[in-house]
């Protein structure tokens, strides 16, 4: 019951420290230690190894300092700016640099913000920073002519370079120095990145895929064995919280600075926590967030995972991957792929016989717990929904039939209507006419009398007429 509980993949926070107790953040990488006490103790191990082992010229690997000599002979001025760069060897005298000019010139490097690459090539261009531009010339120069090296003999000397070329910021406070380094790193490592990234002298390639196929292999792990708190269910998602986490560290490839390169990785783990927050369970703790980035990882499946890890280690700068957000994040990435390697059937809460069954395939993820809740709850909400339209039709057809047959009343009422006052004017037009023949027959006799008056007039004045012409002729 109470591994049914426990939230994410616990590590503690004495887990991600240097095993020396200096502090500052260990590295699955370094066995466990932080970049300053491994590369102590791997310098340590070689003098003692020089000490105690037989000298042997032909069987030894080559040394820095061996290579100086050899090209020394070769050529001269390349290994003479070398030795200037880093032990300060003889040179040519030179004018001394104003302390006026000095103390200009790093006020103007005050003034540069975090992130102004920009503006801190500009000020490189200056006259006043001639000299810290020739250093960092001469470097590169020299690199590049000697990619050939081991990647750990170049990992060593560019962390070297990082170290004497921290001096010339010496005056600036702490802060600010870490801010001119990480220009002076990314101005370094743009141009050595096609040099040094994914060497031939180590095995980052065949590490790439073969933490690539591995990863292939677990795309059947859900959220739920991981235990990696999904959103509320009553939240409304669109889309996987986790794709901007994912998204984020997939462009980690693209990028060249191992900064930017730790900033792809800080992007993506604030994106982790972002997405946990939506859950509806308590507030995201360590262990979720080392489970959700293990999900990103497996999702994500990012190009030359190995080799970008192992660039940002050897190439970054130590402050960087030792101590702060950038630092707690990268070792967090670090634990996620040392656990994705070694992931197993306890680790999941699987037997052995299930988890050989989902590696090769004879077995699928089935829905669980909060997954079937949120289907059924997705189901019943659809069912509502529908049931909601059908009322709504069924109110919209009842409501159609009520006005249709008002309609049909109405228009029923208009017809006796327009029927009743038809018969009305039929029986008006009727007595009309008859009115109208009685009426037409009384005239034709009081006609036929007038006629007949008429004669009867014509008649007699025609007699009277007649009588007065018979007395005239008597």
């Amino acid at each position: 019951m109470a591994a049914e509980q426990q939230r994410g993949i616990r590590v503690t926070q004495a887990e991600l420290l240097c095993k020396d107790a200096c502090g500052y953040y260990g590295n699955p990488a370094w066995q466990g230690f932080c970049s300053k006490c491994w590369r102590e103790r791997t310098r340590k191990a070689e003098a003692d190894r020089q000490e105690t082992g037989p000298h042997n010229d032909a069987g030894s690997p080559l040394t820095f300092s061996k290579f100086e000599e050899k090209k020394n002979m070769e050529k001269g001025r390349k290994v003479n700016t070398m030795r200037r760069l880093f032990w300060g060897g003889p040179s040519p005298p030179k004018r001394p640099e104003s302390s006026e000019g000095q103390v200009a010139t790093l006020k103007a490097y005050q003034s540069i913000e975090r992130g102004d690459f920009t503006s801190f090539l500009k000020l490189l261009r200056n006259p006043s920073s001639q000299r810290l531009q020739s250093r960092c010339t001469a470097f590169l120069n020299t690199m590049e002519a000697y990619h050939g090296l081991p990647v750990q003999k170049q990992s060593d000397l560019v962390q070297d370079f990082y170290q004497n070329i921290a001096v010339h910021f010496s005056s600036l406070s702490e802060i600010q120095v870490s801010q001119m380094m990480e220009h002076m790193e990314k101005l370094i490592m743009t141009r050595l990145h096609k040099w040094v990234f994914c060497h031939d002298s180590c095995d980052d390639e065949v590490k790439d895929l073969a933490l690539q196929r591995r990863i292939r292999s677990l795309n059947w792990v859900t959220p739920h064995m991981l235990r990696v708190p999904f959103p509320d269910e009553r939240a409304e998602v669109v889309s996987d919280p986790f794709l901007p986490a994912i998204t984020a560290i997939i462009e980690m490839d693209a990028k060249r600075a191992p900064q930017d390169k730790l900033t792809c990785v800080c992007k993506c783990s604030q994106n982790v926590f972002q997405a946990l927050s939506t859950s509806n369970s308590e507030p995201a703790n360590a262990d979720d967030y080392l489970s959700g980035l293990i999900y990103v990882v497996l999702k994500a499946n990012p190009p030359r995972l190995h080799s970008n890890m192992q660039y940002v280690i050897r190439f970054g700068l130590p402050h960087s991957l030792m101590a702060g957000e950038s630092g707690y994040y990268f070792t967090n990435l670090c634990c996620a792929v040392a656990f994705i390697e070694k992931l197993d059937g306890p680790a999941l809460n699987l037997s052995p016989v299930e988890f050989e069954g989902y590696m090769q395939g004879r077995r699928a993820p089935s829905k669980r717990g909060s997954e079937r809740q949120k289907m059924a709850r997705e189901t019943k909400d659809q069912l509502e929904d529908l049931k909601g339209r059908q009322e709504k039709v069924d109110q919209g057809i009842n409501a159609l039939k009520e006005q249709l047959q008002h309609w049909v009343q109405s228009v029923k009422a208009q017809i006796d209507e327009v029927t009743s006052q038809s018969a009305l004017t039929q029986e008006e037009i009727k007595a009309q006419s008859e009115f109208l023949q009685s009426h037409s027959v009384s005239t034709l006799t009081q006609a036929d009398e007038v006629k007949d008056q008429s004669v009867l007039l014509l008649d007699g004045q025609e007699s009277n007429n007649n009588t007065c012409l018979t007395e005239a002729e008597c």
